[in-house]
């Protein structure tokens, strides 16, 4: 068998339905063998795209993503999307093509070195020389993508090594993996000290990360909540992993977080973090309050744990669900009644104000989300891009039910949200062809500000030819808001460098080139009717709400 041919028969060993790439000469094998597999190859616009197609796919399928592209310029193009997977814990796998062996060190045409660059960011890579290798090192690359704290793994794989003729290999080899040994399940003796210090407390928060999501750990969390009337406090990656109309439910702390949350934060005398990282936005304006209160921190990754916040009294290394699941069969016997009371009283103090005075009428984004979380489906899936629409979306569209809030936390990376939702739809069946039995697709909004829409646009060509059932919000103020507002807040009025866009685009021609139905909407009652109706189509979708240069996020 072709090395080439291997390479797609052990991702198929591996459930790989989906592969998101780009082709070029380093791949030229890889792509030949690809015309007889069973697996799916979607053509992304750019590189770029590439790892966050893959990551929509994996957040909402639970599976392994997986992306392509050829060596050198195709290979770096994916860099930043996969730094993003890597900051945001998700599971992929990434195929580069590389030049021949006996090139490699020549700075022959397109080489780059991308096991090398990607380094940092990767949980592992390979750069594969011995094409017999081939089975062992996409087993492990699967397993260590989505085991322990999940991640991206890079296969670096040279054209010579793809036409290779192999004979009698086993395309399931024995695994093992030195030094690379994922703790689930949380110490017994650190578990014990935890269940003292919560009956010990009078004022507990759980502040609960994404990895509660990522570890399928939302029923455990609920249930140990409401077992031992903790309030819950979420970080923005942790954003649905708690029910928000539940009355233990706290809000979003942190940078961006709600000022009550905050407030709840500076109160509490014990935290218990469950899968967060405490990263600086995460514990910005709390973070002296944490460092004085106790602090149990439980984290499938231990090197997370007293890397932000050094006084962490009871560190518990285990996977969130697990050790939730031990917490569940002690009883606490907690009293945390005056909290609540207390909890109540900071709630009606610091109330949400969703009020802007502007004197031109646009459309208020905080209303609108507000009004959105009203008429989306119980089962919406929101990908929010970066900027200040992430955070209009994240602190006034309500996640509850079986919705769903998915954004670029860690890096930040602006043009996540298109291609992002697009692999998700992709994941779900969401596409022209593919008709749901009830006549309905899950709803998916993709969320974006002019800023972050031009960075991907490129990528509605996939959306409108898979006819992929999208419903884009964009936003537009012809700023790069959050820069600006940041700009405004550290240096004064007026005080604006780099962040005009300064180009009128007419985006209702531009969805009309790609094919797409389009809506306009200048207030916040038409930005609600046109999401409705969009909604109500089949297929991808284009809302353009105009918003004023001025609404900041607060």
């Amino acid at each position: 068998m072709l090395a080439s041919k291997l390479i797609l028969k052990c991702l198929e060993d591996e459930n790989v339905e989906v592969i998101f790439g780009y082709p070029g000469g380093a791949l030229l094998p890889l792509y030949e063998a690809m015309r007889e597999s069973p697996i799916r190859h979607i053509l992304v616009r750019n590189e770029q795209a590439a790892p966050h197609y893959a990551s929509g796919y994996a957040r909402v399928s639970g599976r392994t993503g997986v992306c392509l592209a050829t060596s050198g310029p195709g290979a770096t193009n994916l860099v930043t999307g996969i730094a993003t997977a890597y900051l945001d814990s998700i599971p992929l796998v990434v195929l580069t093509g590389q030049v021949n062996r006996d090139l490699i060190g020549t700075d022959a045409f397109q080489e780059a070195d991308i096991t090398g660059a990607t380094e940092p960011f990767t949980k592992h890579s390979y750069l594969v020389k011995d094409a017999s290798q081939l089975p062992r090192i996409i087993k492990e690359a699967f397993y260590i993508a989505s085991t322990g704290r999940p991640g991206p793994v890079l296969i670096d794989i040279p054209r010579d090594v793809q036409e290779e003729n192999l004979r009698n290999i086993d395309r399931n080899p024995d695994m093992n993996i030195p030094g690379y040994k994922p703790n689930y399940k949380g110490h017994t003796g650190q578990i014990r000290r935890a269940i003292r210090k919560i009956k010990q407390s009078k004022r507990p928060v759980i502040y609960a990360g994404g990895g509660v999501k990522l570890s399928y750990a939302e029923n455990e969390l609920l249930a140990f909540a409401e077992a031992n009337q903790i309030p819950v406090i979420t970080t923005m990656m942790g954003i649905g992993c708690f029910p928000e109309d539940h009355p233990l439910y706290c809000g979003i702390v942190g940078s961006h977080g709600y000022d009550y949350s905050n407030a709840i934060m500076e109160e509490a005398d014990l935290c218990i973090c469950v899968a967060a990282r405490m990263s600086d936005r995460g514990v910005a304006g709390t973070q002296k309050d944490i460092e004085k209160m106790e602090l149990i921190h439980i984290d499938i990754d231990p090197a997370e744990i007293g890397k932000n916040i050094e006084n962490t009294e009871i560190p518990i290394v285990g996977d969130a669900r697990t050790v939730l699941l031990d917490l569940l069969k002690r009883d606490l016997n907690t009293d945390t009644s005056r909290w609540l009371t207390r909890i109540s009283a900071i709630k009606d103090e610091i109330p949400l104000l969703f009020h802007q005075s502007l004197e031109n009428g646009l459309a208020n984004p905080k209303l609108f989300f507000e009004q959105l979380s009203t008429v989306a489906s119980e089962d919406a899936i929101l990908f929010a891009d970066v900027g200040l629409n992430q955070i209009w979306a994240a602190l006034y569209y309500h996640i509850y039910g079986k919705r769903r809030y998915f954004t670029s936390g860690g890096l930040g990376t602006m043009g996540y949200s298109i291609p992002a939702s697009a692999g998700a739809a992709v994941a779900l069946g969401n596409e022209a062809g593919n008709e749901a039995e009830d006549g309905n697709k899950r709803q998916i909004y993709c969320v974006c500000g002019d800023g972050s829409f031009q960075m991907s646009l490129a990528e509605l060509a996939v959306i409108s030819q898979l006819g992929l059932n999208i419903n884009i919000l964009l936003f537009t103020n012809t700023k790069l808001g959050m820069v600006r507002q940041l700009q405004h807040d550290t240096y004064g009025k007026d005080h604006y460098s780099g962040t005009d866009l300064n180009f009128e685009i007419d985006f209702m021609k531009l969805a009309q080139a790609y094919g797409i139905p389009s809506f306009r909407a200048s207030t916040t009652e038409d930005a609600v009717t046109a999401a409705q109706k969009a909604a109500a189509i089949q297929g991808p979708t284009i809302v353009q709400i105009d918003v004023d240069k001025d609404f900041l996020r607060i």
